[in-house]
């Protein structure tokens, strides 16, 4: 029997601009849910925001009569921006992000210059979750777990007997997440992997991205048994040392995402646009030789 036996209803929306996958997360046993790691639209060249990423999102919860307890993200997304305050205007609930947040403010505050109106203490999320801290979906019993390593504040989510790992996983054909941003670290990385390949076999895993390797179609579910045996980065027991020797080397050949620079500002901010200059227009900063 697994620890918890809860299996919450899972649904993915996966995002082709992005390759991100989006959840709506039901408790089995009443209408509450949660939504993990949105998606708001951008046309990067035209400076567009559009939403019918979220939209989608929005329509499955309400044409299923649910409630949106939780907006969760996972970490600060480099390669694409979340629309969580839009969903949070329409449906309501409760924005969480890992507590180290903070952390990413401070580094990425410094790299946009952000002036001391930007709050660099994660009050625009409703919630900071420390390592090990609960919180329910209806009746669904959650828990997050520290797992830095791609970025200082990633939270890997077990809810029921579902984990949404962010990008500290993915499939078993596609490794591992890069940790070459600030802040990232591949020895710590390969720790927490080690915590996420400890719960139990059986445990859902649920990716934040997947790039279909070698032409296959797009998968985002796997499980804590399928990726201790097939990972191509940490299965079969692969060593810490081979592991940051691979990792390191890898993430010297990747060049930086595409949204990164667009994404950081926004996310640190719980998903919000900078506020709109004297203009009354809101603008995105592009550092120069800054990241």
């Amino acid at each position: 029997m697994h620890a918890q036996s809860q299996t919450p209803i899972v649904t993915g929306f996966f995002d082709e601009a992005t390759n991100t996958i989006s959840y709506v997360v039901k408790d089995p046993d009443s209408d509450a849910c949660a939504i993990i790691d949105s998606v708001m639209d951008i046309d990067y060249a035209a400076g567009r925001i559009t939403y019918d990423h979220a939209d989608r999102m929005i329509a499955h919860v309400r044409d299923n009569g649910l409630k949106l307890e939780w907006l969760i993200e996972t970490h600060v997304h480099a390669d694409h921006l979340s629309a969580a305050p839009y969903i949070q205007k329409k449906l309501g609930g409760k924005l969480g992000i890992g507590a180290k947040i903070t952390v990413v403010q401070d580094t990425f505050g410094k790299v946009f210059n952000e002036g001391t109106e930007f709050q660099r203490d994660g009050s625009q999320f409703d919630r900071l979750f420390e390592d090990g801290d609960t919180y329910t979906i209806g009746g669904l019993r959650a828990r997050a777990i520290h797992t830095p390593g791609h970025t200082p504040a990633c939270m890997t989510h077990v809810i029921g007997d579902a984990a949404f790992v962010g990008d500290t996983l993915f499939m078993p054909d596609g490794g591992s997440a890069r940790a070459d941003f600030p802040g990232g670290d591949a020895a710590v990385l390969y720790d927490s992997i080690q915590k996420v390949l400890a719960l139990p076999d059986d445990t859902r895993l649920f990716m934040c991205h997947d790039y279909g390797p070698n032409g296959r179609e797009i998968r985002w579910e796997t499980t804590v048994a399928e990726e201790k045996a097939h990972n191509i980065h940490v299965g079969e027991g692969k060593s810490k040392e081979d592991f940051v020797k691979f990792r390191t080397e890898r993430d010297g050949t990747l060049d930086m995402p595409k949204l990164i620079i667009p994404s950081l500002q926004v996310n640190m901010r719980g998903g919000e646009l900078p506020p709109a200059e004297a203009d009354g227009k809101r603008y995105l900063k592009v550092p120069v030789n800054g990241l």
